[in-house]
């Protein structure tokens, strides 16, 4: 927890620091309404406390700056002015609390847990309101299921951007929800993003927001996804969906760890743990300019590569018996086993949905089962409609199919801008061009937003 005590009293300031360090509490002390908001700007906190009395800007003066910028942490305002009218307004401009002094300190540190908790209930209501609640456990015990435990129990600890890839199906929700509940951000929010399943034109009002008046249609403020997972995990599923002209703002706010809302100039401040998962291949749309080389390796720090459910297939007798529980009780019927053909129909079939395409056979077979198991006779295995390497939109190149120099030269020029971060003089200089050649190629191949 991080904590900034506002407090022209040096005294004050210096005694809270040493206390609440007592109670695990991280904090910094701002001697005046100034230096709070720049702190503010450089730091994210989960609290804020105020002194009501200050020399050039007071207490109320600053409640009523941070809540205008956005910033959504409690405040507690603090003061040795007993009034009752300072107590009301000091809540209206946007305070959680009000303390008189002299305080307990014990008793303000127990104060500002609470709020501070209180605050990310709050943050995981708002987000599990938008997001697809999953079994939160991994199932198996194959070799393959017990790496990928022993790396989730190695990293999540750890602040490190992680990467899921795999096929679709292959749990990687559930495994950023398993990194999330190890971590130390356990206690807060798991905010889940499906990209490929927000349009794209309003894709960056979702993730950082907006102001009233952003846009058309924006009749009110906006908090974003990346806000919402604030002391928490925020989990960007379906990276690979992601449009070029949004992944140059989301490296910035990994390189940066500071947001701003559409329609606004403020920095806010993010603290979030980011999982980032894909069906995709990266690298191979790195090479094709599809997707920016620099945003690929600040996801890229943790991998976490899920196998098919085909390359585990001792897992399925574990995986069919935990599908099976779960499904008796949401079709209410008392099956409670499988025949032994049945599980071995289940063990050799080549499931390329994956555990989603599992779930679908023990579903249907639970509905249509004559007695209290389920036999060969329930179960449809039907020929999958995926099959490996399709998971990608764009098609494989058919063999003896070549690229003409056009296309080369576009590729080329992608390549270079995103290894320059847009930069056209530089990108010119590798590519043996002059800058006015450049700017012209890219009107010839719309690559404005590179």
């Amino acid at each position: 927890m991080k904590v900034l005590v506002v407090d022209d009293e040096t005294n004050i300031r210096t005694s809270l620091v040493k206390f609440f360090a007592l109670e695990d509490i991280d904090t910094d002390g701002a001697e005046n309404g100034f230096s709070c908001q720049r702190m503010l700007k450089e730091r994210a906190y989960d609290a804020v406390l105020v002194d009501l009395k200050m020399p050039e800007m007071d207490g109320l003066e600053l409640i009523r700056w941070i809540r205008k910028e956005g910033f959504r942490m409690p405040i507690v305002m603090i003061s040795a002015h007993g009034e009752i009218s300072d107590a009301v307004q000091a809540l209206h401009e946007g305070a959680q609390d009000y303390v008189m002094k002299p305080f307990n300190p014990e008793e303000l540190a127990i104060k500002v847990k609470n709020l501070v908790g209180t605050y990310n209930l709050q943050n995981i209501i708002e987000s599990s309101r938008t997001s697809d609640t999953r079994e939160s456990n991994l199932i198996g015990e194959s070799a393959a299921m017990k790496r990928i435990k022993d790396l989730i129990l190695r990293v999540a600890p750890s602040q490190s951007t992680v990467l899921i890839t795999g096929e679709s199906g292959t749990g990687k929700e559930v495994a950023a929800r398993e990194i999330h509940a190890f971590s130390q951000v356990a206690d807060g929010p798991f905010v889940p993003v499906n990209i490929g399943g927000v349009q794209e034109n309003l894709l960056e009002s979702e993730l950082f927001g907006h102001e009233k008046g952003a846009f058309t249609g924006a009749i009110q403020r906006k908090v974003g996804y990346f806000e919402l997972a604030s002391n928490g995990t925020l989990f960007l599923d379906e990276i690979g969906d992601m449009p070029l002209s949004l992944q140059v703002k989301i490296l910035r706010v990994l390189q940066e760890r500071k947001i701003v809302r559409l329609g606004s100039t403020t920095s806010i401040p993010v603290n979030a743990r980011i999982i980032a998962a894909t069906n995709r291949n990266l690298e191979k749309m790195v090479n094709e300019g599809t997707f920016r080389e620099d945003l690929f390796y600040r996801l890229n720090v943790v991998r976490l590569e899920l196998p098919p459910l085909r390359e585990r297939r001792e897992d399925i007798p574990l995986l069919s018996a935990y599908l099976l529980q779960k499904y008796a009780r949401k079709v209410n019927r008392n099956v409670n086993g499988f025949t032994p053909e049945a599980l071995e129909a289940l063990s050799g079939h080549c499931f390329y949905g994956n555990i989603r395409e599992l779930e679908n056979v023990i579903e249907r077979a639970m509905i249509f089962a004559r007695g209290d198991v389920i036999t060969l006779d329930d179960i449809e295995l039907r020929n999958s409609v995926s099959k490996p390497g399709q998971t990608a939109r764009r098609a494989e190149p058919q063999a003896g199919e070549s690229k003409t120099l056009k296309e080369l030269e576009r590729e080329a020029i992608i390549r270079a801008l995103l290894r320059h971060e847009g930069n056209r003089t530089r990108a010119a200089e590798e590519l043996g061009i002059s800058r006015r050649s450049m700017i012209n190629k890219i009107e010839e191949y719309g690559l404005k937003d590179y």
